[in-house]
């Protein structure tokens, strides 16, 4: 069984907090002990990174940028035991868990390129009376030392979302992992460990502390170092968040009801090819795992005999089987929380169409008719594989039904009349709306956000490079005038 300290101030330590039990989803086995931070540790480990946030803002772009990249090659040359990592303490099916370690990849391959991009630009000053004197220019300066605090379900390519940015444009970072899933994030560390030993980063530049809220997100929401968090997570920390962390900058991702709209001119069997997976991979244990499928009625027993053949050819069991696609849930009380949402639909009317099957943290592929719109499975985010599938007449209404929740991170429609599509898509409430694609499409280097109650701010190199630096202007009285 593997055991690891906790990192802070340049060294390994013991954690001052319980140590933290890793267990594998599926088979509930303890694979993994790790220690966790204390209050006092999280405030050291604040100090700290504010003071070398100091020495490592003035590195030159080309340092922070072979920071990034050794971070890369390191994860390159790991692939496949990250992947192992992603299976046993997520219960991420092996593909996907190598489809991840794919994308940290490429995240930290456009973050590597930020210090050659990120500029300011020219103020032109003498446009305003009294300024014809004067030239002035912005540039990009780092906001300071950050928080990063990553969910289990995607743990790696979060953290690569979080860190990778963060160290390309001068931020040092103390990171807090999911509980449940923190032994990727030893990994980078040990990589970063090593940059700070042969002088590459500063010492304090990265923290692993590993620890609950009470113990670990408190601190580090009120430390006053502190000038930014990012985290990813659940709307209720998120609100959390925002009464404790005062002036800091809050990047937030909070989930969404992820929902698409099927129009009367689709395909039924392309539309539906592409949708089952994007629901019920990894246990829907995604932000942007469809929820919620709106069909037009003229299709609708068409395409939900067609969703549930598909569903039905998804490998459903042991993640590290390559033909598994729908793993465990978390824990055993998710997959308890939902089976008690499905049976609460039932009970309102629903039928189940396939699925309704638990076995221990495994719970089956669900789909769900006769739905209603104030049912928790369609309401609210369900965080697990199960879908709704829910007829429509009036795109009026199919529009409204969608917007109805109070989250909007994901969403699409599926149509083949151009206007439609743009009409559609111009009136869903989202950070992002798809055409003929299912909602949990997302490549790593798009602006990737929610509006609503879905969070703050954008994910995406180029984007999180913005959220993490400020303009600062610079202006000069021209004496030839």
């Amino acid at each position: 069984m593997t055991q690891r300290q906790i990192y802070f101030d340049g060294e390994w330590r013991d954690g001052g907090g319980a140590p933290l039990a890793v267990k594998n989803p599926f088979t509930d086995e303890e694979i993994a002990r790790v220690g966790t931070a204390s209050e006092e540790q999280v405030r050291r480990a604040c100090a700290a990174a504010g003071r070398a946030f100091q020495e490592y803002r003035r590195r030159p772009a080309r340092e922070r940028l072979e920071v990034v990249r050794r971070l890369r090659d390191a994860v390159d040359d790991q692939r496949e035991v990250l992947a192992r990592i992603l299976v046993s303490q997520c219960g991420k099916p092996l593909t996907l868990a190598r489809g991840e370690v794919a994308r940290c990849i490429q995240t930290l391959t456009v973050a590597a390129e930020i210090p050659n991009w990120i500029t300011g630009r020219r103020v032109p000053l003498d446009a305003a009376p009294g300024g014809e004197a004067m030239l002035g220019w912005t540039e990009r300066e780092p906001l300071g030392p950050i928080a990063a605090i990553t969910p289990f379900n995607y743990p790696l390519n979060l953290t690569a979302h979080k860190l990778g940015p963060a160290l390309a444009v001068g931020c040092t970072v103390v990171h807090k992992p999911a509980s449940a899933t923190p032994l990727d994030a030893f990994l980078l560390a040990d990589v970063l460990s090593e940059m700070e030993a042969d002088g590459l980063l500063p010492r304090g530049s990265y923290h692993l502390l590993p620890g609950p809220g009470s113990s670990v997100g408190e601190p580090l929401c009120v430390a006053p170092e502190l000038r930014a968090i990012t985290f990813t997570g659940s709307a209720e920390v998120g609100r959390w968040l925002t009464k404790r962390a005062g002036l800091k900058k809050l990047t937030m991702e909070l989930g969404s009801t992820a929902a698409t709209i099927i129009c009367e001119d689709a395909d039924p069997a392309e539309t539906i090819t592409r949708l089952p997976r994007g629901a019920f991979g990894f246990a829907g244990q995604s932000c942007i795992s469809l929820q919620r499928v709106f069909i037009h009625a003229s299709l609708f027993d068409e395409c939900a005999e067609l969703f549930v053949r598909k569903t039905a050819e998804l490998g459903v069991g042991d993640p590290a089987d390559e033909s598994t696609l729908v793993g465990p849930m978390i824990t055993p009380s998710e997959a308890e929380r939902a089976m008690s949402w499905i049976a609460e639909a039932l009970a309102g009317g629903a039928r189940a169409l396939c699925g309704n099957r638990r076995e221990g943290s495994l719970v089956w592929p669900t789909v769900l008719v006769d739905v209603d719109l104030e049912m928790k499975v369609v309401a609210e985010e369900v965080f697990a594989p199960v879908v709704s599938l829910i007829p429509f007449t009036d795109y009026d209404e199919a529009v409204a039904a969608v917007n109805r929740n109070e989250l909007g991170l994901n969403l699409s429609v599926f149509t083949d009349d151009l206007d439609r599509a743009l009409k559609l898509a111009g009136r869903l409430e989202a950070g992002t709306v798809l055409v003929n694609e299912t909602p949990s499409w997302r490549v790593d280097l798009m602006p990737y956000g929610g509006v609503k109650n879905s969070g703050l701010g954008r994910e995406g190199a180029r984007y999180v490079a913005e959220e993490l630096t400020e303009p600062k202007l610079t202006a000069i009285r021209r004496r030839d005038r």
